[in-house]
């Protein structure tokens, strides 16, 4: 097929016509195997490198060039573009006239002919302007990119490809720098492999033997701004607007409240942003209901604030006997040697890094074994539906509570909130819940009260108990306190820890945000809201890119 004759074909789809010559629609074939490398650049640069196993169609005409688009800008260096077909070197690379931007590489006498197969390798050596700013929630800048490897029209290429898409990140990147998002259209895993290659450079990897050669697949993630030349971090445009184009003050006033609108929505969006820890995949709904969470799981499942899980866990190590409160503000914690063996994963190292000194060393801490938790969480919901196992612990929590609220004499209260009190402090009423079930009567103090209230522990026992709550069948005697009290100190003891352990909370579980649920990489700004390449691809030929970071096989030419 000849250039002429491609280009008839162009004309003919650009006019809408359904009328076509025959020879231009024989162009078939099959990308058995496909291997995308993105490299990231420490000068700012990004190096893009393909593997194709072509397998071209018996019925098909033969494969004679093929054009592969750059990114949106085409700021490349055609220089630094090589290729061969079959370990044989192209040496007809020019830019292409059919995709837009885009490179042609004329196969020759190493065309792929009908029945055949052949492998191309391609590597566009400097691509620029790849990298925009993130907004992430990250405490120093972070620059961002989106990438839409090559592909090749639908009515062209068809059957199943192995596909893998490595991303190797800057030199000098640490394990908990980087960022990626799912990417958007893959069939396969939507978590990357992760590791260091050979060269010494970490990587994102997905692989996917189901994926094919003719669908946009757009991958995309962000590290430290500081890996790269900031002059190769490309700002995101301010909205320009002329004093010719507004027509009076209330026009004025409109730009500036929906200005101000927009403004307070990003705000507050961006703190509930923040303040979701859970990543998307624990929403794909499984069948039927997860049993046997503890309390603390289940109230990561329904997203319950981490000042609260932070809460539950503390109460849960005292009851336990592995920890007591010395004092409370600053909050320390002298911990039982041994630590009792009944201790779950995430109670052990909650209270390792109470065993820190540095408040900071303590944050980082919590927020690692935050991240920890969500992630088996996650890990044990795979396959069970959210839905409906929220629904069950939520009927958990209401049930505890009619535990407690039924008892008739304050011993039996106190045993039953004693017995339930993980499950009911999931109600996100469980303040005002408690002050209504105590607020009056006397309370018989749990026995664990002491290791959780030094006041209370170093005045020792004032009152006591006439009756004894049963305990291992020995009646132990226990003090009693007028409810409201209990109440009182319960719950501000509570508050106070939260605003102890943590500090800010949505920084503090933002933190945790970012690597459990990270921003899906702001869409970095532009001309056409792209960085680095992706977007929509028009078909004319195998497909004509609207400034895209896709590609076109123009074989068969």
């Amino acid at each position: 097929m000849k250039r002429k004759l491609l280009s008839l074909l162009i004309l003919f789809v650009l006019l809408g016509s359904t009328v076509l010559p025959a020879a231009a629609m024989d162009l078939q074939f099959q990308v058995a195997r496909q291997v995308v490398n993105l490299y990231l650049n420490k000068n700012g640069t990004a190096t893009i490198e393909y593997y194709y196993d072509f397998q071209n169609d018996a019925s098909g005409s033969v494969i004679d060039y093929i054009d592969v688009g750059v990114p949106e800008k085409g700021d490349y260096d055609l220089g630094s573009v090589s290729a061969e077909v079959n370990g044989k070197k192209i040496t007809d690379i020019q830019a292409s006239t059919y995709v837009t931007p885009g490179i042609a590489f004329g196969l020759g006498a190493n065309s792929i002919q009908p029945g055949q197969s052949g492998q191309v390798h391609i590597l566009i050596g400097t691509v620029r302007s790849f990298f925009y700013e993130a907004d992430t929630q990250a405490n120093e800048p972070y620059a961002s990119f989106q990438f839409t490897p090559n592909y090749f029209g639908s009515q062209y290429a068809h059957g199943l490809t192995d596909m893998t898409v490595n991303v190797f990140l800057p030199p000098d990147v640490k394990p908990d720098e980087p960022r990626y998002f799912p990417p958007q259209g893959w069939p396969g895993s939507s978590e990357p492999t992760t590791g260091v290659a050979q060269n010494n450079l970490s990587f994102y990897s997905w692989r996917a033997s189901n994926a094919n050669s003719h669908t946009t697949y757009k991958f995309g993630g962000a590290f430290p701004a500081r890996l790269i030349p900031s002059s190769a971090v490309q700002k995101k445009p301010l909205i320009n607007i002329s004093w010719e184009q507004v027509f009076g003050f209330g026009f004025f006033g409109c730009i500036i409240l929906v200005a101000g609108l927009a403004i307070y929505g990003a705000t507050v969006g961006a703190k509930k942003r923040k303040l979701a820890y859970l990543p998307p995949k624990i929403a794909i709904e499984g069948m039927g209901i997860k049993r046997g969470l503890t309390a603390v799981e289940a109230a990561i499942l329904m997203e319950q604030p981490m000042d609260k899980i932070l809460t539950m866990i503390l109460f849960s190590c005292i009851k336990k006997g592995a920890a007591t409160v010395i004092t409370k503000d600053p909050l320390k914690l002298e911990l039982a040697k041994p630590l009792p063996d009944t201790l779950q994963t995430y109670e052990v190292e909650f209270l390792k890094a109470f065993d820190m000194a540095s408040l900071s060393d303590r944050t980082k801490a919590l927020q690692a074994m935050m991240v920890n938790l969500v992630k088996t969480v996650t890990e044990k919901m795979k396959g069970f539906s959210r839905k409906d196992t929220v629904a069950y612990y939520t009927d958990v929590m209401k049930k505890a509570w009619a535990e407690v609220e039924a008892a008739q004499t304050p011993d039996v209260k106190m045993q039953k909130f004693d017995e339930q009190m993980d499950w009911t402090m999931l109600d996100h009423d469980f303040d005002n819940r408690t002050r209504n079930v105590f607020g009056t009567g006397p309370v018989f103090i749990p026995i664990w009260w002491g290791r959780f209230d030094p006041v209370y522990r170093s005045a020792g026992p004032s009152t006591p108990a006439s009756t004894g709550m049963p305990s291992g069948g020995i009646s132990i005697q226990r003090p009693n306190v007028p409810g409201a009290d209990f109440a009182a100190s319960m719950v501000n003891g509570i508050q106070g820890f939260a605003g102890s352990a943590v500090g800010d909370l949505t920084n503090f579980t933002g933190g945790v945000t970012n690597l459990t649920n990270p921003v899906p990489v702001a869409t970095p700004s532009g001309s056409s809201s792209r960085g680095g390449g992706g977007g929509h691809c028009v078909c004319a030929c195998a497909c004509a890119c609207a400034g895209c970071a896709c590609a076109c096989a123009g074989g068969g030419r």
